[in-house]
């Protein structure tokens, strides 16, 4: 993973503290705007995100860039 200072990404959502099923849901809704390889960056303070963001991203198939709770950077792959 690089460091983040070194990413520029196409979106950022601020998902605030929603919680793992509305942070996984609004995190595809704004995933499906973004055109393959661009990055979103996501700031989330929801307590098991540290967890549940890696995890979803391995059984996507989404690449986690960056890591740096509250903030994570994915890049969207193929649709």
């Amino acid at each position: 993973m690089r460091r983040q200072n070194d990413l520029h990404a196409e979106a950022r959502w601020e998902a605030g503290e929603r919680g793992c099923g509305q942070l996984i849901i609004g995190l595809r809704r704004v995933l499906a705007r973004l055109n393959a390889g661009e990055c979103l960056e996501l700031v989330t303070h929801d307590a098991g995100a540290p967890v549940d963001i890696p995890a979803w991203c391995r059984i996507t198939g989404q690449e986690l860039v960056s890591i740096n709770h509250p903030t994570y950077i994915i890049r969207k792959q193929g649709d």
